[in-house]
């Protein structure tokens, strides 16, 4: 009997300690889109992400071009030529790669910069977070534009709108 109440006992604590702790959720991309500097840098990232894959292009068209010519040469030309002719397509190739790599790999140009432009804005919106989270009392903010999924969301619980008046924003 004793075991029966001290577990009714420790499950009514448990529930009301569950039931004490509060949750909310904020949606980073809405709060993004409502930052003037992170437009800016998406802006600047698109057109150097175009600049690059117009010069990724520009030398692909270039490797096509060689290797078409080389297939209507190729009956024309020597062992020793084809060979040489194969090289430097192939070199070309290789040279393509390691450009590609170069401006859109993992440490690349591109994630670079975007390193530089965008991370201290999402510090910005963290150090937001996490001051909203300890002035309410939050145990745990979701983020619902990632990949956790939120079937349902009461607006009341929204805290996007004190993120970005946090940060000076509307």
């Amino acid at each position: 009997m004793k075991k029966l109440i001290l577990t009714i006992v420790a499950v009514i604590a448990v529930s009301g300690i569950t039931f004490a702790q509060k949750y909310g959720f904020v949606d980073s991309g809405y709060i993004l889109e409502n930052i003037p500097a992170f437009r800016a840098a998406q802006e600047q990232l698109n057109q150097l992400s175009a600049q690059y894959q117009k010069e990724l292009e520009t030398m692909h068209a270039e490797i096509e071009q060689m290797y078409q010519d080389f297939q209507a040469e190729s009956v024309l030309l020597s062992e020793d030529m084809k060979r040489k002719r194969e090289d430097v397509i192939i070199s070309k190739e290789k040279d393509y790669k390691q450009l590609q790599r170069k401006y859109f790999g993992p440490e690349g140009d591109l994630f670079q910069k975007r390193q530089g432009l965008v991370k201290p804005i999402q510090d910005d919106i963290f150090g937001a977070v996490q001051e909203i989270a300890n002035e309410g009392s939050y145990a745990v903010i979701f983020d619902k534009s990632g990949n956790t999924t939120l079937f349902y969301t009461n607006p009341r619980y929204d805290l996007s709108d004190q993120v970005l008046q946090k940060l000076g924003y509307k």
